[in-house]
Parts: structure tokens; C-alpha cells; sequence
């Protein structure tokens, strides 16, 4: 369940009679507990409570209904209780029906309300869901009510309206959409003459089936176009209950008056929508959360789109909010410095090319405000309107209805800021008529020219568009003058692997990249938005920050990205490492995401932020921001064919190309009926990264040469050998078709088989604390779905289980997916390993053998649960522990304090390394090892 979804059911919960035995676990079911875990609760299997009347859900939380006029007493119990702590409840909660209070255990935070009243208080109990609190959220549930019903009405009129539904019509859907909105925001805030207006209207003149709504609506939207002083000639004449609505413009109400026929229920949820407390609507988080009402894959998602105010501040303050209040500061009272800045701020235009809702972009203007408001109260001047303009504040957006949405929500923010700083007479004075300029172009940003949206001075190109809220597809005119000023871009661009991008937008990048790399193929979507504004930047002063996924800093799409956006001349100015960028749904973790600042005249004191696990931000002030985010020179990690240190050299395994005939699982080669002396020359274990990790059996045919013609005669052997020779015939690659020569041998072979073996997943996932490397007797065939190395010093698994490698390949190799993909090109021959003396091998061979008889204490217990990271052993954790200290002590004689300095270390030490060529040779194809039988 997601945000909304749980407030329509908290609420729903409340307007039904209170049923004390049923209310705990209604509560629950709100919340997203599945039938089978209510039903084993009710049940007592799973109720372990010690309070009467009590329900306790382990690891979530203790209810208790009570005796009316006893809920603090039984709050009270509940927090005393033994079965509270030993269950690890998070929260505690009684009611009586008429009252109904509760804690958060863990923050201290605690509710008391009328029992009507506590779904008005839903987002303090969204943990329960698994859902980050938000403190938007829990102080204001207007956002997630409106966004509810609004799509419940959507739904609604789509269903008695099916035409409207069309692409043809879906935009007149929204539009209409967009129009209620603003009406419900008037009614509100005395827009709308402070009486209400709207909803009364619709309510005393439309019949309560609903069906006249629409012409009434279709009234009051043609008046709202209409100047007042042409009414009285107006063809066909308004109705007198009309003529109460001001004149709007601005393009909201122009053009067709069409509106969608309403049945009983839609004409309820519309009246139910326009009795919330508009006028404390949030246009920042509404916006974002509204976006999904209008699009019919993602309506299930509602709410995921929001954006938390904190995370978007992390674009934001580094990008040039904190300048402007260091400003601030350094101004003090001095009137020509503080009227500088205002200067200043009047002439910054922040463009989010990207803006889906204009989430960024109402913040970004609320915060100038806020500055702005602070300027003017230093200087006496608090009568004075803004000269920030809102069409200053310019965005790119490829749907129609989240544009639509941008450019309310920045209407709905001027007037919120008006009020907030100037007062509402001045500022309903002002807000009417809407001004029919246009800031948010709809169209696809990585075709768009940028330059014709935010242009370096003077006036830009005009708008297609003839009004505010028309937004045809492919504008390109804005006519406002911003002569000199400085722009900053932003937003949250779509990430998008390579993999699912689609056809249109492969064509976006390659318009994009093929000029300039023939490798543009590998790289994720919001590339395209870092090329761009690397491009824009060169043409006028600006910067840009962008949230991403982390695999833009990682792998092979750092040498690829990067050394385009440096040669337009910016660097990195600021970066936030990774972080989980959550949203709204129950139980999600969240994208791992980071920000990257990018700018041609960074400061020289550049700006490292992490986020810690509690979501304390940490900054730190760096001389250089490499492509990998990590403080330190500019330098690319490039494929090695070799190891650039003392390590073993590893490889691919065992490669069979046999259509599997050689391979066999346990009980297909007991099937075989071999006799234990063939078993034992021909047959022989065969591990790759899903044996190892998984625990699964399988075995191979390893013939040597010299066997090679008595295999061929086998009875059971031969046609098996027969079997894998036709399958390499019939292939279509020369070199296979030459594999059949030694049908007898897997194609590509790389040991003896009488080698030991230390095997590396070439995948693994990144939720585990450590690398699972492991260490294979002789005998063992390696596949070559894993790395190999053959022979190898036991010290050589030590470093590999390191927590330093482990955040190595994380950077250097990339994730595919969610897992770690590992390379010994880029990964290992790469690895920055310092000078190891007699004594440190020792110590790390000791460390790999400790490990080693870690796991064989829980065997049969598999790697995956093993190093499952909720229950990895004691002793084997203590195992790594000690590895891990060992290890960094000869690295800098103490165990480093986190990841970002091991990086740092780790770089350092890679760039001395390559410093006598510059870098690392380009990788070069091992050759396979081929015999002729």
C-alpha cells in the first residue's frame, strides 16, 4: 500500500461505529497486513499481549481497547508492559472509542485525539507500513487526502466517460483537471470572495444525481473567462448566480468549456474533494504526488512520485541557495549590500529540465522568497512586492498534465508567499487576473535547445502556446528579458539503464553522443541531461545539479560520460555519495541514488556530502571531486590485462560450449550407471557463481588428452562426446565449429583440474556485507560463470573479502542491477594493493584460513545463508572483522573511519601506480587455451 491508499482507509476506518473487539485489527488491516497474519492474530497464535483487551504485533505494534475514560492508564500499561519490550514494538496506541492515544516508542513522540479525529494524524503511524515518517506528511495530511480524492473523481469520470479517456481527449481531461484544482484553492483561501463560492454553487445548483454538474461547472468556468465589465453583453448571458466569480485569464478558463458528465458518486467526490483545507495545500508535495492521477500505468503508484523538501534542499542549498544566504549573512545590515542581493536574485533564473510537477521549482522559489522577505525586513521595506518573477523559474516537462500541474503549483506558491510576507489583502489584490505568460515548455528536454528556454540575454524565443495552460506539444518561445543573469539547472531527470530504455529514447542519447563517443550505447538515460547542461554551460554562466542513479560514477560508463562533460571545461563542483532516495510506498527501500553538481567556475573549496544510515548529512570541504566521487585527482580506472601489483593473476573459468552434454546434476549422473573407476577419471565437480553461492551440486566430463580415445569408445562416454562435436559443427562461429576437433574437452580451458582454486562470483548482491569469495580443493572445475584464481597464496582470498575491495569493484566495476558485477580486468588487475612484506602475507593467510573454518562451523549452511547480511554468524562476521582491521592497518596502521576515506586511500594509491604511463593499459582478450586432441 502506498500513502494515499492507507489514508483513504484510515479515514474510511473512522466513519464506521466503533467496534471495540474488531478496531485493532481494522487498524491493521488500514496499515497493509495481509488476511493470514490478522487471522493468526486473532487466533492468539501470533498475540502474545499481557494488557487486557490487548492485540500486540511483534516488531510493530501494542493496541488495547479500553474502558471509556481509561485510555491514559492504558497507554500507560502498554508502555510498562514486559511483552511491549520483548515483542520490540514500535508504537503503543489505546482508545475508548471516544479518545485515542499513542507513542512512538522509538522517537518519544506521542498523539492524543478525539477518536474522529486520528485519521488527521495517519502519517505518524506510516512506519507501521514501512514508510519513511515524512514531516510534511505528518504535520499536514491535506496533500495526501487531496491527491485521493482527486483520483477517486478522476477514476470516476473516466468510467461514466469513457471518450475522455482517449488520446484524443485526454488532454482536455487534464486541463479540466487543472481547472478544478485552482477552483478548490480559491474557494479555500477567500480568492473566491472568502465565502466558499465554488463548492456552494455547485452544491445549490446542481441536482444531487449529478446530472447537471457538468453544465453548471461549464457556467461557472465561462465566466471566470469573461471580464467583468464585457459581462453584461456576453452572448449567451450568464445566469446572476454567476456572475459572483471573478475573472481569472490566464489561459485556465479559455478555450473550450467542455466538461465531463458527472454521476451521483462523482458529483459526492467532488464535493468531498473542495471540503478539504485547501489553503493549506503544499503546491511543492501536492504536485508531485498528483502526477500519477493522470497516467494510467502509474496511478497505482500514487504518491511515489513525492519528493521530500530535505532531499530536494540537497540539490538546491550547494547548487546556490547556500551562496545566497552566506550573502545574506556577510550583508548584515548594510542597505546597498542587501539591495545588491535582492538584485541579484531578481535577475537568477532556475531551470528544471526535467520538472515533472515543478516540485524543484516551487521550492526553489519559496526558499529566494524566504531570502527576499528577510532582505526587505533588514531594510524597512516589508510593503514592497517581490521582483523575484516567477517566470524566472523555467521547466521542461514531456507530459502535459504534470506541466499543467507545474505551473498551478507555482501560482498556488506565489500567492502562498504573498500572503505569507506582504498579507492577504495585498495579496488577493494582486493574484487576479493570471498572467498569461508561460514558464514550463512541454516537449521532450534532450531535443529541445536549452538556449531557446533560458537564453544567455535578452529575450528568448516565443511560446506556441497562446496561453498559460494550453502547452501543445514542441514549444519553444518565452518573452521575458533577463539580461546578464545567472542560471541554475536542476531536477530529477529519468535514470534509465541501457536496458530499458526504449527505442525513441536510445534515438535520444545517439543525437546526443554520436558525435562525440561510439560507445554512447552503455550509458543510462540521465546521461543525456548532464551532456546538455555541460553543453548549455559553455554558452553562459551557469551550473547544474542532478539527482541520478550511482552507475553514472561507477564502472564503464565513468570513462565514457565523463571525459565529455571535462572537456566543456566543468568540473564537479559539489556531490552527494550514494543514498536511498525513498518515497511513499509501504516496505520500499528506495533507489539508491547521488547528486552531482557540476559547474565551469567551481569554487576551489569543493564540496564532498554523505548520508549516513540514520540520515545525518556529513560534508566535507575537497580540493578535487574526481568522475567517481571520490576526493582526490581526476583519473579514470582503465582495464589492465595484467595485475599492476604484486597479486595473483585471475581469470575466467572453464568455458564448456557443449550444448550441455557435458554437464550433469547429482541424480543425472547417477542415471548414467558409470562405475566408480570412470566416475573418478572422468568426472569431476564444476562451480560457478550460482553453485557457490547457492550450495548446488553439479559435476562435468574432464577428459585429458591422453584419455581422450578410450572416452570416445565409452558406451556411455562416446555418444555423449559424439553429441557435443555435432552441436559445435552447427554452430554459426568459426571457432566453435573448430571446438569439435577436441570434442572430448571443454571448448575454452584454463586448468588442469589438479590445481587449488580461489573462485570469485562474477555477480553478487549488493545487500551482503562482504564479497563471497571462496577457496576450492584440488579437483574442482572452475565454470567461466566465475573468476578463478589457479594456485594462488591463500592471502590473495583476504584481500578479496575485504571490505576495501568490496567498495573497489563497487565503484570501478558498476552493479548490474542491484548486484555487484565483478571484473579481473577493471576489479582485481586494478586493485591498489601496497608493498606486502613476509609477515603481512602471513597474517592475511591466516585471516582466510579463520574465515574459511567460520563457514565449515554452520555446515551444511549454504554462502547465500551465510552471508545473508540479517543473519550472518557471529563468528564469522569476527572472522571478516578481523581480516578487515589486519588489512587497513597495512594500508595506513589504523582501520579507516569509513568508505569515503578508504576510497580516497584507494585512488591515491591507483594513481601513483599508473603515474609513470598516465594509466593503465587498455585491457587485452586473454588468449583461450585450445589443444588439438
Amino acid at each position: 500500500m502506498n500513502a494515499v491508499e492507507i489514508e483513504a482507509a484510515i479515514s474510511e476506518l473512522a466513519l464506521q461505529p466503533f467496534d471495540a473487539a474488531e478496531f485493532p485489527f481494522a487498524f491493521l488491516a488500514a496499515f497493509g497486513n495481509k488476511d493470514t497474519a490478522l487471522s493468526r492474530l486473532r487466533a492468539g497464535n501470533n498475540n502474545t499481549s499481557d494488557v487486557s483487551g490487548g492485540v500486540l504485533q511483534r516488531n510493530n505494534i501494542h493496541i488495547a481497547v479500553c474502558d471509556v475514560g481509561t485510555v491514559g492508564e492504558t497507554l500507560k500499561a502498554l508502555r510498562t508492559s514486559p511483552a511491549t519490550t520483548k515483542a520490540k514494538a514500535k508504537f503503543i496506541l489505546a482508545t475508548d472509542g471516544q479518545t485515542l492515544e499513542a507513542e512512538d516508542l522509538t522517537g518519544g513522540e506521542t498523539k492524543t485525539c478525539d477518536y474522529p479525529d486520528f485519521p488527521n494524524h495517519f502519517g505518524f503511524f506510516l512506519p507501521l507500513a514501512g514508510i519513511s515518517t515524512i514531516k510534511e506528511i505528518k504535520d499536514n495530511p491535506i496533500d495526501v487526502r487531496a491527491t485521493g480524492r482527486m483520483n477517486k473523481l478522476y477514476v470516476e469520470l473516466l468510467r461514466e466517460n469513457p471518450d475522455w479517456a482517449t488520446n484524443e481527449r485526454r488532454h482536455d481531461m487534464n486541463h479540466f483537471m487543472a481547472r478544478l484544482i485552482f477552483c478548490f484553492f480559491a474557494d479555500g483561501t477567500d480568492i473566491f470572495n472568502g465565502t466558499g463560492l465554488f463548492i456552494q454553487t455547485v452544491e445549490q445548483m446542481g441536482e444531487r444525481d449529478g446530472s447537471n454538474t457538468h453544465a453548471v461547472l461549464e457556467t461557472i468556468f465561462r465566466a471566470m473567462n469573461i471580464k467583468i465589465a464585457e459581462r453584461a453583453n456576453a452572448q449567451p448571458r450568464l445566469p446572476n448566480w454567476a456572475n459572483g466569480f471573478p475573472y481569472v485569464n490566464g489561459g485556465l478558463f479559455s478555450g473550450s468549456t467542455d466538461v465531463p458528465r458527472f454521476t451521483r458518486m462523482a458529483r459526492t467526490y467532488l464535493l468531498h474533494a473542495g471540503g478539504l483545507k485547501w489553503r493549506e495545500i503544499n503546491p511543492d508535495i501536492f504536485g508531485s504526488m498528483i502526477q500519477a492521477v493522470a497516467d494510467d500505468e502509474e496511478r497505482g503508484a500514487l504518491g511515489m512520485h513525492y519528493t521530500s523538501v530535505p532531499n530536494i534542499l540537497k540539490v538546491l542549498s550547494p547548487l546556490f541557495l547556500d551562496e545566497l544566504r552566506a550573502q545574506l549573512t556577510e550583508a548584515g545590515d548594510n542597505e546597498r549590500k542587501l539591495l545588491n542581493l535582492r538584485k541579484r536574485m531578481a535577475r537568477i533564473r532556475v531551470f528544471d529540465p526535467a520538472c515533472g510537477s515543478g516540485n524543484f521549482l516551487v521550492i526553489a522559489y519559496k526558499q529566494m522568497r524566504e531570502i527576499e522577505a528577510e532582505i526587505n525586513r533588514r531594510r524597512g521595506e516589508l510593503h514592497l512586492g517581490s521582483e523575484i518573477p516567477l517566470t524566472n523559474f523555467r521547466g521542461i516537462e514531456l507530459r502535459d498534465f504534470p506541466a499543467e500541474i507545474a505551473r498551478l503549483a507555482l501560482i498556488i506558491a506565489e500567492f502562498q508567499c504573498d500572503v505569507l510576507y506582504r498579507g492577504q489583502k495585498d495579496a488577493l489584490a494582486e493574484f487576479l487576473p493570471l498572467d498569461a505568460q508561460n514558464w514550463i515548455v512541454c516537449g521532450n528536454a534532450l531535443r529541445l535547445d536549452w538556449l531557446s528556454i533560458c537564453p544567455p540575454t535578452g529575450t528568448g524565443v516565443k511560446l506556441v502556446a497562446d496561453d498559460l495552460f494550453s502547452a501543445p506539444l514542441n514549444q519553444t518561445k518565452i518573452d521575458f528579458e533577463n539580461e546578464g543573469g545567472e542560471t541554475y539547472i536542476c531536477g530529477n531527470p529519468p535514470y534509465l539503464g541501457s536496458t530499458w530504455q526504449t527505442d525513441e529514447q536510445k534515438a535520444d542519447l545517439e543525437a546526443i553522443f554520436t558525435t562525440r563517443t561510439k560507445n554512447w550505447k552503455s550509458l543510462d538515460y540521465v546521461a543525456g541531461w548532464f551532456m546538455k547542461a555541460a553543453d548549455y554551460g559553455t554558452k553562459t554562466k551557469a551550473a547544474a545539479a542532478f539527482v541520478s542513479t550511482n552507475s553514472i560514477c561507477q564502472g564503464q560508463q565513468v570513462p565514457i560520460l565523463w571525459p565529455l562533460v571535462f572537456a566543456t571545461g566543468h568540473e564537479i563542483a559539489f556531490a552527494y555519495t550514494s543514498f536511498k532516495w525513498t518515497n511513499l510506498a509501504s516496505h520500499n527501500a528506495g533507489v539508491t541514488v547521488i547528486i552531482v553538481g557540476i559547474a565551469s567556475f567551481a569554487q576551489r573549496n569543493r564540496k564532498l556530502f554523505s548520508v549516513s544510515e540514520d540520515g545525518n548529512v556529513n560534508a566535507k570541504e575537497v580540493d578535487n571531486i574526481n568522475a567517481y566521487l571520490v576526493a582526490g585527482k581526476q583519473v579514470v580506472v582503465e582495464k589492465s590485462a595484467k595485475p599492476l601489483t604484486s597479486i595473483s593473476e585471475m581469470m575466467f573459468g572453464s568455458k564448456p560450449v557443449d550444448g550441455g552434454h557435458l554437464l550433469f546434476s547429482q541424480d543425472e549422473l547417477e542415471s548414467l550407471g558409470l562405475s566408480q573407476q570412470d566416475k573418478e577419471r572422468f568426472i569431476r565437480p564444476i562451480v560457478g557463481s550460482e553453485e557457490f553461492i547457492g550450495g548446488k551440486q553439479r559435476f562435468c566430463i574432464w577428459i585429458e588428452d591422453e584419455d581422450a580415445a578410450y572416452a570416445h569408445a565409452h558406451p556411455v562416454i562416446g555418444p555423449r562426446l559424439q553429441m557435443v562435436r555435432s552441436m559445435r559443427l552447427s554452430s554459426t562461429k568459426l571457432a566453435t565449429q573448430r571446438g569439435a576437433e577436441w570434442s572430448h574437452r571443454f571448448d575454452e580451458r584454463r586448468q588442469t583440474g589438479d590445481e587449488t582454486v580461489v573462485i570469485v562470483p562474477s555477480v553478487s548482491s549488493e545487500s551482503r556485507d562482504y564479497l563471497p569469495v571462496g577457496y576450492m580443493p584440488k579437483g574442482t572445475i572452475i565454470s567461466n560463470l566465475a573468476f578463478a584464481l589457479y594456485d594462488a597464496p591463500l592471502w590473495n582470498m583476504a584481500l578479496i573479502a575485504s571490505r576495501l575491495h568490496l567498495i573497489w569493484i563497487g565503484t570501478v566495476c558498476g552493479k548490474l542491477e542491484t548486484r555487484y558485477r565483478y571484473s579481473n580486468t577493471i576489479g582485481w588487475n586494478t586493485f591498489p594493493v601496497p608493498l606486502l612484506t613476509e609477515q603481512n602475507r602471513d597474517d592475511l593467510t591466516t585471516c582466510a584460513e579463520d574465515i574459511l573454518l567460520a563457514r565449515d562451523a554452520h555446515f551444511p549452511a549454504t554462502i547465500a545463508d551465510l552471508y545473508n547480511p540479517v543473519n550472518m554468524p557471529d563468528n564469522l562476521r569476527r572472522a571478516h572483522e578481523r581480516n578487515d582491521e589486519v588489512l587497513e592497518r597495512i594500508y595506513i596502521g589504523r582501520r579507516f573511519k569509513n568508505d569515503t576515506e578508504r576510497l580516497e586511500k584507494l585512488f591515491e594509491l591507483y594513481t601513483k601506480m599508473t603515474s609513470a604511463t598516465g594509466k593503465a593499459k587498455p585491457a587485452i582478450k586473454a588468449t583461450r587455451e585450445k589443444k588439438a586432441s
